[in-house]
């Protein structure tokens, strides 16, 4: 996975400088609800028609009733990561959004 940011020169070396990283956070649109936990984010996704279909120590896994999509959460919240965040409003457009904070 490529890293974004810009090359540099200091003291004769190439070095990557990162680029400051906006904070994204997950919001169910119909309530105006940012989503601070997986129990509130499998709570409105349940209410979609989304269930638990696998679970381990590290991720939880839901699918739809009746389809054959998936959704990997991370089990610890504060992994949760913007690709995690677009999964979910990409597979329940009229529900979720991802915004900057």
């Amino acid at each position: 996975m490529a890293a974004g940011g810009v090359w540099v020169f200091k003291n004769g070396v190439m070095e990557l400088e990162q680029e400051a990283t906006s904070r994204k956070s997950l919001v169910y649109v119909p309530g105006n609800e940012t989503m601070r936990s997986l129990e509130a984010l499998e709570r409105r996704l349940g209410s979609l028609g989304w269930e638990r279909y696998y679970e381990d120590r590290a991720i939880v896994q839901l699918h739809k009733r009746g389809g054959v999509d998936l959704i990997s959460l991370p089990r610890d919240f504060s992994r949760l990561r913007s690709t995690h965040m677009y999964d979910v409003v990409v597979k329940n457009r009229e529900h979720f959004k991802v915004v900057d904070l």
